[in-house]
């Protein structure tokens, strides 16, 4: 196609979606010319918009303008990022400015409902491939049986690696304070750079949370259905306090379809971006909400709350309540007692030299007419033995999940790698051939795994791609619980009870 048909095409693309109107098509083309160099159509008849676009020809559209500008010096086509910086300028000629996006959101909620406006608003932002479909649909998924149910296993694909001439570039430009994070509003139709994406076609929704100004936008990598993000207006540090759990109710008791929970705010057990107060969300029930109440207790000072451990790897106390007033103050009050817990027989140290060690991670849903929260008990001690972490996945299990567990992860949705993808692939074929894993400089790291699978499975088992993915599923159980700060052994729940017991009492 040439540069010309792909401005049509990609003009239909947004009439179709309803970007634009037919009153803007015009405008449209004449933007798109502008940004390509060009003086415009030979004839007036090769204005004329196709009729057989859909909206899956995105992904081939922007890859043939992409090509087009590289070539002819539109860009510096470097690789993905500088790519990726281009298309989102391109994208962002279609977008409607802020006012416009929130007006219709506005209305629809107001008119129709919570539901529908997330509704539009998820559909709106793939639609101006803030979301790329076309890569998130690469992201390999599938669940696992544990004892604890079913747990959702992802490899990301759709996060693309940077190339090393963009590690390059990047690390050669000054680093700007402006947007101070990529989670500030300050992103919205940012231009962006090498090193920070560019943002012209993104669009985010002001809310009011305990009578503070946040906002709505999604993650553009999706790893679950509607991922949300929920931020501060403000570019201020992650802090759980009692006003994060008015937060994330006031958000729950507005979008009653979405859940919605918070990274703890301490490092190795807390998210990526610690500098910027967020919550992550959306419309997906996760393993850990399907997980039952095994101990229920009751605490004398919150009669109207409804408490009990969760049957989980991690060490989660679920609180219920139809009153949310009445389950911030008794998180508040858990919150408040582990923070300065201790129990040395248990390996559990409130602080060490000054440093906090005890926080929590929080997660916030709407059963019915009950507001419900989750509270995971975190702790960050490191010791010789365990660098990154005591309650971090420990070093056998590395050869899957390094990271830190962070809160996707701790309601049961892993995360895992992209290099996994290769990996399990190389060792299928490794095992099929009879090649000795432990003579492959890539996959030596699998090989005691593998030989423990061979050991409990039989020698004679066939292990293909199924069974690479359950095992991997099953190390991820496994990783959770290297995550609890409470062991699911006889010794861990009576250690569990102890704690339970002071927030009982109320002591």
């Amino acid at each position: 196609m040439t540069i010309f048909q792909n401005i049509n095409r990609l003009t239909a693309y947004a009439l179709l979606n309803s970007l634009i109107t037919k009153d803007d098509v015009i405008y449209t083309q004449n933007r798109l010319l502008e940004l390509f160099r060009l003086d415009g159509f030979e004839t007036i008849e090769d204005a004329n918009l196709p009729e057989d676009v859909k909206t899956s020809d995105l992904e081939e559209i922007l890859k043939e303008m992409l090509d087009y500008g590289g070539k002819n010096g539109i860009f510096e086509d470097s690789g993905i990022v500088s790519r990726d910086l281009f298309d989102t300028k391109i994208m962002g000629m279609l977008v409607p400015p802020p006012s416009d996006v929130i007006e219709i959101f506005n209305t629809l909620r107001t008119d129709v409902g919570a539901k529908e406006a997330t509704d539009w608003y998820y559909k709106f932002s793939c639609d101006t491939d803030y979301i790329r479909r076309y890569r998130v649909c690469k992201d390999l998924k599938w669940k696992t049986s544990t004892e604890y149910g079913d747990l959702d296993i992802t490899i990301n694909l759709s996060k693309p690696e940077k190339d090393p001439k963009a590690i390059a570039a990047a690390r050669n430009i000054k680093q700007g304070g402006y947007p101070a994070c990529l989670l500030c509003k300050e992103n919205e139709g940012y231009a962006g750079r090498m090193n920070h994406a560019a943002r012209q076609n993104h669009r985010i929704i002001p809310l009011t949370l305990n009578n503070e100004e946040w906002y709505l936008q999604y993650s553009p990598y999706v790893y679950y259905n509607e991922h949300c993000i929920v931020f501060d207006a403000k570019h201020v540090p992650m802090k759980i306090t009692k006003d994060t759990f008015a937060r994330l109710l006031d958000f729950v008791k507005q979008f009653p379809h979405y859940t919605l929970g918070s990274n703890a705010d301490i490092p190795i057990v807390g998210g990526s971006i610690l500098t910027h107060n967020h919550f992550q969300g959306g419309c997906y029930e996760f393993p850990m909400a399907k997980a039952p109440v095994e101990n229920t207790f009751k605490m004398k000072m919150f009669p109207n709350v409804h408490c009990g451990i969760v049957k989980w790897p991690m060490s989660v106390i679920r609180i219920s309540s139809k009153f949310d007033y009445d389950l911030v103050m008794a998180a508040d009050h858990i919150l408040r007692e582990w923070r300065q817990y201790t129990d040395k027989d248990a390996f559990i140290f409130a602080e060490t030299d000054g440093e906090i060690h005890n926080t929590i991670t929080p997660i916030a849903r709407k059963r019915g007419d009950q507001f419900e929260l989750d509270l995971v008990l975190r702790n960050n001690i490191t010791t010789e033995e365990h660098p990154l972490g005591v309650y971090h996945p420990h070093a056998n299990l590395h050869h899957i999940k390094k990271e830190n567990i962070g809160l996707i992860e701790v309601m049961g949705l892993a995360v895992l790698p992209s290099r996994l993808k290769k990996e399990l692939a190389d060792l299928e074929t490794a095992l099929k051939e009879g090649t000795d894993i432990r003579q492959n400089e890539e996959l030596e790291k699998h090989a005691d795994w593998i030989d423990e699978i061979k050991e409990r499975r039989g020698q004679s088992k066939v292990i293909d791609q199924n069974v690479l993915q359950e095992e991997v599923g099953l190390v991820f159980s496994k990783v959770l619980e290297d995550a609890g700060v409470y062991k699911r052994t006889d010794e861990g729940k009576t250690n569990f009870q102890k704690f339970i017991n002071v927030i009982k009492e109320g002591q």
